[in-house]
């Protein structure tokens, strides 16, 4: 039987590039931290996170912070890719409104 590659799934939400500092929570501080995409579904942040499975995450948009907690999707050398928990309707209007205008 011979196998048959499988093709690479395509993005459900598109992403867009961000350059956002963000803020992460951890241990009851806000440290810093580089966005380098965002989408409707989560943001890849740059940085060593390797050891976190979950990280809480604020996102500074215009006219909102949206602060979510977020899962570990992805792992790459030089960050992670992270998933929004949940985002609730106001969030998602934030997000949409900022992504809108830079998709392509």
């Amino acid at each position: 039987m011979i196998a048959i590659p499988q093709p690479v799934a395509e993005r459900y939400h598109p992403r867009v590039s961000a350059d956002l500092t963000v803020k992460v929570l951890k241990n009851g501080q806000a440290i810093p931290a580089r966005a380098r995409d965002l989408s409707m579904a989560g943001l890849y942040l740059v940085g060593s996170y390797q050891d976190a499975e979950k990280v809480t995450v604020a996102l500074p948009l215009p006219g909102r912070e949206v602060v979510s907690m977020c899962r570990v999707a992805r792992r790459h050398p030089d960050g992670v890719g992270l998933e929004f928990d949940s985002l609730d309707w106001e969030d998602m209007f934030a997000l949409a409104r900022y992504m809108h205008p830079r998709l392509p």
